[in-house]
């Protein structure tokens, strides 16, 4: 039986960069263990997020696992409900909740300094101790990803990201349509409530940003999708500290494995990561490894950071697994970002990714290193982005 690693290295893409005289951060990281996958094997571009769609996360990943976003996408916070063990009736709204932090009326942090979950939880209590009510209830998730579900009522609104709009005026980026009142009164009754907190004190004290807003969006109804295995006929299991991966992961009937010190952020534990992958391989046919640094540091503007990121994955997960792989009679090995995210604007980008295969049957079209450039001089290029998993699975 062939064992299959998909390893999904979140955002390295991006564009070229003066910092990096001219290159992106991908071409002037070192990463010989993805130099080697796409020089043996074979490199192209697919685009994982439809033209006519944002490009979330949530739809670039539901592209990179073999589902078209187009029939099956309800919206982020739903997936995430399903990781939280969220039971959602047909009936429920689920929004996501971020603790933000907002300055001189602007979104100056998507993640309130990437507050920590302890920190998160007792802030969510507070507001379900303040605001919640028989129509709707706040859960705790992972640091600044937290949801809210509402019950009985019928929205038809527009919601914005905040990553994807640090530095814009908030007031800019509110949400619009049917009861988008109620969700603007929400944020702002909970800045009264975060304003003097002992929480944001501390955070002060430390030199932290402080929580001075929730933000609600990524709004959907309960999801489903069909079983990979029954689709594909393989046994999968995904590693990822990401609520919005293990959500997508539990819908598929994949099995998740957590990993101490993932944190889904640059100080995560590459090795731990690994370390899991190789064991998972003795008991299932396809291994999902999903590291979200590189995501992280280009929404903080941060090149240095990301390049970090992108050769600690490369050296302490791409490497040990391809070594490991060796071992087994038949595999195959996938290496890809699931959409740009551009260190100039801290937001995600609709345009193709780069992706590199090698393994048994996966011959070379450009034997040159892996980068976005490479990938569209190789002229293989994936337009759906969902059929990519077929490709890789069965080619």
């Amino acid at each position: 039986m062939t064992k299959y690693v998909i390893i999904v290295p979140d955002g390295a893409a991006d564009e070229p960069i003066e910092q990096f005289g001219g290159k992106t951060v991908l071409e002037a990281a070192q990463t010989p263990n993805m130099d080697k996958i796409s020089t043996q094997g074979r490199q192209g571009l697919v685009r994982t997020v439809p033209v006519d769609m944002d490009p979330g996360s949530d739809v670039a990943q539901m592209s990179l696992l073999g589902y078209d976003p187009r029939r099956f996408y309800t919206g982020r916070a739903p997936i995430e409900a399903v990781a939280r063990n969220v039971k959602l009736s047909m009936d429920d709204w689920v929004f996501r909740c971020n603790l933000v932090t907002i300055a001189d009326g602007k979104m100056a942090d998507h993640s309130a300094g990437h507050i920590s979950t302890e920190e998160a939880s007792k802030l969510i209590k507070e507001l379900n101790d303040q605001l919640s009510n028989e129509q709707m209830c706040f859960y705790a998730g992972v640091s600044y990803r937290n949801l809210l579900v509402f019950n009985g009522l019928d929205f038809d609104v527009q919601t914005h990201p905040p990553h994807d709009h640090l530095g814009t005026a908030v007031e800019k980026i509110l949400p619009r349509g049917k009861d988008a009142e109620m969700l603007i009164d929400l944020m702002a009754r909970s800045q009264q409530l975060f304003a003097n907190h002992d929480i944001n004190k501390v955070r002060k004290d430390l030199g932290e940003n402080q929580v001075s807003s929730i933000w609600l969006w990524g709004q959907g109804k309960k999801a489903a999708l069909e079983r990979f295995q029954k689709r594909f006929g393989i046994k999968g299991v995904a590693i990822t500290a990401v609520d919005l991966v293990k959500g997508l992961a539990r819908l598929i009937g994949f099995d998740l494995i957590d990993v101490p010190g993932a944190t889904g952020f640059i100080d995560t534990n590459y090795q731990g990561k690994a370390s899991a992958a190789i064991n998972a391989l003795e008991n299932y046919d396809i291994v999902f490894v999903h590291i979200e640094a590189p995501d992280e540091a280009s929404h903080n503007g941060n090149a240095e950071m990301k390049k970090k990121a992108i050769e600690q994955i490369d050296k302490y997960v791409v490497g040990p697994v391809l070594e490991a792989l060796a071992n087994y009679k038949s595999w195959r090995i996938l290496v890809m970002p699931d959409h740009p995210t551009l260190v100039s604007s801290k937001a995600h980008s609709p345009e193709p990714v780069p992706f590199a295969m090698a393994g048994d049957d996966v011959g070379g079209i450009l034997h040159t290193t892996f980068s976005e450039a490479n990938a569209a001089r190789s002229g293989f290029r994936i337009d759906n982005g969902f059929e990519l998993m077929e490709y890789f699975l069965k080619s």
